[in-house]
């Protein structure tokens, strides 16, 4: 293909839309990259962001809009014809097959090795063994790889997802100076991050997204932080924001406390006290570590340092049961992790009622179908399709996963983005019983992509950044900005534990 004719843009998206079934993730997303220039794509969580790249990168097709590369009208069908186009990506979660070597992944990607060695070389892994299996390697490495092999291709149109984000400093600025090289060689990058110091030293430009739509296109100059976030935010969003409930009486008992806890490469230095009674909301852009907070709470993972302590005791676990027996119950953001599908409301909802059975025997069925019953009610869970979970709605599902535990019976409960892709309606459902448990003495860890839901729900939050807790709020004075300038680490400091 010939290049573009001067002053004309390598990629040019115009109003790009794109609809999952009544959600409409992009309305009019426009993003323009001319040669050698560094453009930021930036937005809120659930901005449009991740799924602009996949349309950009053939990973999604797009249902409206135009995309041009090098001022030609393209239809990009898959990874491997974005690839021939000239665009290439490095997402969030490394590429790579675990169970085979270095040189077996690159096969599989058609990648030339002796480009490959460079990048490597450059970017601090010169001693890398081509033989090494990809699932012995640390995630830093693999991040490196994944770029290293998206260099060797040779890219018009790199782009970059959260690409320091496990990463430790001197590699962050090895990728921060191969990058800007790249650039003053003539190609191009998208840079995806939620770290303003990265976007002012390396980009040229700012692209913002909001609610799907392009709201934003900025020069970066000192000080175009706060309009970033204005345009993230939206004009009056933060005074016209609803208020949260009169919380619960906060009760001096203290269920759930951690301390410098850290586990991977993300969660770095997380402290935060929960009682009895109290809301306590959770607040990070993608990455920040927040999953691995939720998945050593649940017993998923172990924590490399640090201390958990449930109702004044250090605890250790080893595995989800025994999160589980301490009182800890989990409801995750993915509902086809926590349900079985196949089976029905009653089962599912019954799961944990059946684990506490000690000895082999008759089950309770009629104790068992009341609490059952009375979950089904207090969520107002729609059971006409209770034959399998599968064909219920999103947010009916999403209840179920929560139902089971109120039947079961609730102490402390981590929630983790629970009203992600439901309706208005079910949400209003899930905050009015959050509260509800707490003021029975529940208490719940809750964290959301959504920051008006700390209002809506919470007693208390702590904003996560880089792996550790930068601010701590009380609801009543956590509105959008100050939550939005946290989560992207604008404080002046961390605060202390």
């Amino acid at each position: 293909m010939t290049d573009p004719a001067p002053n004309t843009a390598i990629l040019d998206a115009k109003g790009v839309a794109k609809r999952f079934g009544a959600v409409a993730a992009l309305k009019d997303a426009s993003l323009q990259v001319a040669r050698g220039e560094i453009v930021a794509l930036m937005g809120a969580n659930g901005a449009g962001k991740s799924t602009l790249v996949k349309i950009l990168t053939g990973a999604l097709s797009h249902d409206g809009g135009q995309i041009l590369i090098k001022g030609q009208v393209r239809r990009i069908g898959s990874p491997l014809a974005a690839r021939r186009a000239g665009l290439v990506p490095v997402y969030q979660e490394p590429s790579l097959i675990p169970d085979l070597d270095v040189t077996d992944n690159l096969r599989l990607g058609d990648t030339p090795v002796e480009p490959f060695r460079h990048w490597c070389a450059e970017l601090g892994l010169a001693d890398l063994s081509l033989d090494a299996m990809i699932g012995d390697l640390p995630l830093a490495s693999l991040r490196i790889l994944d770029l290293a092999r998206a260099l060797a291709m040779e890219p018009d149109v790199l782009l970059l997802d959260e690409m320091t984000a496990a990463l430790p400093a001197d590699l962050v600025d090895r990728v921060l100076r191969v990058v800007r090289a790249q650039a003053d060689a003539g190609r191009s990058v998208i840079y995806i991050s939620h770290r303003f110091t990265e976007i002012s030293r390396l980009c040229d430009r700012a692209t913002v997204l909001r609610d799907g739509v392009t709201v934003g296109d900025l020069a970066i100059e000192p000080g175009i932080e706060e309009r970033i976030v204005d345009l993230m935010l939206g004009e009056g969003t933060a005074a016209s924001a609803v208020r949260a409930p009169k919380p619960a009486p906060k009760s001096t008992a203290l269920r759930l406390s951690a301390k410098g806890l850290a586990a991977g490469s993300k969660l770095t230095d997380v402290s935060f006290e929960l009682h009895q009674g109290e809301v306590l909301g959770v607040v990070a852009l993608e990455g920040q570590g927040q999953d691995e907070l939720f998945d050593v709470l649940a017993g998923a993972r172990r924590a490399t340092r640090g201390e958990v302590r449930v109702n004044g005791t250090a605890v250790q676990f080893a595995h989800p049961a025994d999160a589980i027996a301490q009182g800890l119950t989990f409801v995750p953001g993915d509902r086809a992790h926590a349900l079985l599908m196949q089976r029905s409301v009653r089962e599912n909802i019954a799961l944990p009622l059946l684990a506490r059975l000690s000895n082999w025997g008759p089950i309770p069925m009629q104790a068992e179908a009341a609490r059952v019953g009375a979950a089904i009610d207090r969520l107002q869970i729609d059971t006409r399709a209770q034959g399998e979970v599968r064909r219920l709605s999103g947010g009916n599902q999403q209840k179920v996963t929560i139902a089971r535990w109120v039947a079961k019976g609730v102490e402390t409960l981590l929630l983790f983005d629970p009203t992600r892709g439901i309706d208005v309606r079910t949400k209003r459902q899930i905050y009015d019983l959050v509260r509800d448990l707490a003021d029975q003495g529940a208490a719940v860890l809750y964290y959301t992509s959504e920051l008006a839901e700390i209002r809506l729900a919470c007693d208390r939050a702590v904003v996560i950044f880089g792996g550790r807790v930068v601010d701590r709020i009380e609801a009543a004075d956590a509105d959008d900005a100050r939550l939005m300038r946290a989560a992207y680490g604008l404080t002046a400091q961390g605060v202390p534990a």
